[in-house]
């Protein structure tokens, strides 16, 4: 599978700015991208997991807390199954949460999921793969697909800052709804994730009601 790296962000920059004129003045504002991968799934699930619909300072100090008790790390799907309940409530999860990382950390205990196997399957049989599991939406997915695997196309269509991007970039009425995210990003491929990392950059403005 291709996976983003410098040159491949360059390439994409320079295709999306002599494409989409309204974008291209933003890469350009922006400057080069500098999206780089992490490269591993299981740690990527488990992180999305801690910041789904938290914000960020109290993600962050909830992640920090869970990778403190692992010098530093988050913990292996081992050692993430063998901890107790009480032992995830005291860095601040929910139980919603402590169920959503055991699922994580299962699925990888017993193989359901795997690093190496993730890493070459094609995008979409990444999300039903990682969907499978409790707690892993289309949204984690994407996120996924962009931040950890390197894939240089996913258009993440259910991502608020996508979508609040677009709408202030564009000067929509109101933020687009999937079908016109899908329309206006068409002549972004093989692009869209990076298209999306510089959406993600956009300043903000709220869009009428």
């Amino acid at each position: 599978m291709d996976r983003l790296d410098a040159p491949h962000c360059e390439r994409a920059r320079r295709a999306l700015a002599r494409r989409d004129r309204r974008l291209g003045a933003l890469i350009r504002r922006v400057g080069p991208c500098a999206l780089r991968p992490t490269g591993d799934p299981y740690r990527s699930l488990v992180h999305s997991v801690l910041y789904q619909q938290l914000a960020g300072s109290a993600a962050r100090a909830i992640s920090g807390r869970l990778r403190a008790r692992y010098r530093g790390r988050y913990p292996k799907a081992e050692l993430l199954l063998a901890a107790s309940e009480a032992e995830l409530r005291a860095v601040g999860l929910s139980r919603q949460k402590c169920a959503a990382l055991r699922a994580v950390a299962a699925a990888f205990a017993t193989g359901e999921l795997d690093n190496r196997a993730l890493r070459r399957m094609p995008d979409a049989e990444v999300v039903e793969a990682v969907t499978r599991v409790r707690g892993i939406g289309e949204w984690t997915a994407h996120m996924l697909l962009i931040f950890s695997l390197g894939r240089p196309d996913v258009l993440p269509v259910g991502d608020y800052g996508v979508r609040k991007g677009v709408c202030s970039l564009y000067e929509l009425p109101a933020l687009p709804k999937r079908a016109e995210l899908e329309a206006l990003a068409e002549p972004w491929r093989p692009w869209r994730s990076v298209a999306s990392w510089y959406l993600w950059r956009q300043p903000e403005r709220t869009p009428a009601e």
